[in-house]
């Protein structure tokens, strides 16, 4: 899998692909300096069950923690994510 990481003004997002076809993606909007809110997730279906959705949220997770910046998790998928997973609690504003 790979995850292309897209930006324009405030905006991003994290687009994956599998085999050159795009599998998904994660939205966010930056929050001033030091925090982004991940607002939305989408895979498509072919790709369901195949963990594009955790797999595209462990890569902001990384970018987070690269960058020194706090993730506000408003997307349901990522809100689950977190809220199963101790580890990543680091980067959870």
């Amino acid at each position: 899998m790979e995850i292309k990481h897209i930006t324009e003004n405030n905006k991003g997002a994290f687009v994956a692909y599998i085999n050159g076809e795009r599998a998904g993606e994660m939205t966010y909007s930056v929050a001033g300096t030091d925090k982004i809110i991940v607002d939305h997730t989408e895979v498509e279906s072919a790709f369901n069950g195949q963990g594009v959705g955790k797999t595209i949220l462990m890569e902001i997770v990384d970018y987070a923690r690269k960058n020194s910046i706090k993730i506000i998790p408003l997307c349901p998928f990522a809100k689950s994510v977190f809220d199963k997973n101790p580890a990543i609690h680091d980067v959870k504003a």
